[in-house]
């Protein structure tokens, strides 16, 4: 299947090389692999592929859209353009990709959480108590 998706990028043009496929990008130590990388000369930039063997999901563009962070950071020299990616799957809805990328760019966030078993207890003597808690959350926010 690679081989084939290889030969396919290859269609696009004569401008594209292939990098490698399942290339290893580190970031922080945790590893992750692009299924397919090329760099095309003409628009001076990597090319990371995605290849789903399903219909097309919302993640993908998370996986993607961190894949491209990492290249440029820490892959992309400084003459070169950014970084950009494709997500081949086995089928798509064209307006839900259409509608759903389209503001891919939005600012995101990450963040986790404890529970009061995980919490230290410096951690829990800082909270106000539980009842204290639940009047709040039950005001009219008077």
């Amino acid at each position: 299947m690679v081989q084939n998706i290889k030969q396919f990028i290859m269609t696009f043009g004569r401008g594209f090389s292939f990098v490698g496929n399942q290339y290893h990008l580190d970031a922080f130590g945790v590893d992750q692999y692009v299924d397919l990388l090329f760099f095309n000369r003409d628009l001076n930039c990597l090319v990371a592929v995605e290849l789903k063997r399903g219909p097309f999901k919302t993640a993908y563009l998370g996986q993607l859209s961190g894949y491209l962070r990492v290249l440029d950071d820490y892959e992309r020299r400084e003459h070169e353009s950014p970084s950009i990616g494709l997500v081949l799957c086995k089928d798509m809805n064209r307006a839900f990709v259409d509608y759903i990328i389209q503001d891919y760019n939005k600012p995101m966030g990450v963040a986790t959480y404890k529970t009061s078993v995980d919490m230290s207890s410096e951690l829990l003597d800082a909270l106000p108590p539980i009842d204290g808690l639940k009047a709040l959350l039950e005001s009219d926010g008077d």
